[in-house]
C-alpha cells in the first residue's frame, strides 16, 4: 500500500524503503526547522521529527492529492505531532521514555542539529515579535513567510479556507508593523508571496 500517491511535484513516498528514504530526505530539513522553532531541546526536536515521519507511515492513506500538494499535507501532520506533544508535555515531563529507541537521527545528526538550533536563535527577535500575534495569525504567517508554503498550502495545512488564510496573513503583517513601530524596533516584517494555487 502506498503512503502517498504520486504528485505533480515528483516521486512520492511509499511503503517501499527506497521511496520512503527519498521522501524523507526531500522533506526532513524543512520539517526539522519547523519543529526546532517550537522546541529548544535538540533531543526533543530529533524525537518529534522522527515521529512526524512515523506518522506519515501510519496515516499516509489519509492523503488526497486532489486536495493539495504532499508538502502541505506533511506540514499538517507535523503541526498535529507538535501540538499533541505539547498537550502530553503539560501532563508529564517524560519525553525521552515515551519514544526511546525510535529516533531516526544519529548522534552526529543531533550534533549538527545543535548547530542549527544555535543559528535559529539569531532569528529569535523576529519570532519574539511574532509570538505577540494571535495564534491563528501567527500560524499562517510562519507557514508562508518562514516555511515558504503558498497561502493555499498553508490553508490546507491548517484546515482553513484560502480566503481565511489571506485575511490572517494581512492582519498578521499589519500587527507586526505596529509592534515594530511601537518599540522603535528594526524588526523587519517578513515578505509574503501569494503564490497561485494549482487547480
Amino acid at each position: 500500500m502506498r503512503i502517498v500517491t504520486r504528485s505533480r511535484g515528483g516521486p512520492a513516498a511509499a511503503r517501499d524503503p527506497e521511496l520512503f528514504e527519498e521522501f524523507y530526505r526531500r522533506h526532513v530539513d524543512v520539517i526539522t526547522r519547523f519543529v526546532a522553532r517550537r522546541c529548544q531541546d535538540p533531543h526533543t526536536v530529533a524525537d518529534l521529527t522522527a515521529e512526524v515521519f512515523l506518522a506519515v507511515i501510519d496515516s499516509g492513506h489519509t492523503y488526497r492529492p486532489d486536495r493539495g500538494a504532499e508538502r502541505a499535507w506533511l506540514f499538517g501532520v507535523a503541526r498535529n505531532v507538535v501540538s499533541s506533544e505539547h498537550r502530553r508535555l503539560a501532563r508529564q515531563r517524560a519525553l525521552d521514555s515515551r519514544i526511546a529507541g525510535r529516533r531516526l537521527l544519529e548522534p552526529d545528526d543531533i550534533a549538527r542539529l545543535e548547530d542549527k538550533l544555535t543559528a535559529e536563535r539569531e532569528g529569535r527577535r523576529l519570532l519574539a515579535a511574532m509570538a505577540e500575534l494571535p495564534e491563528s495569525e501567527r500560524q499562517v504567517l510562519e507557514l508562508v513567510a518562514v516555511d515558504q508554503l503558498s497561502a493555499a498550502e498553508a490553508a490546507r495545512a491548517l484546515g482553513i479556507s484560502q480566503v481565511a488564510a489571506r485575511v490572517r496573513l494581512h492582519r498578521a503583517r499589519g500587527r507586526l508593523r505596529a509592534l515594530a513601530a511601537a518599540e522603535d524596533s528594526t524588526v523587519s516584517v517578513p515578505p509574503v508571496t501569494y503564490a497561485r494555487s494549482q487547480a
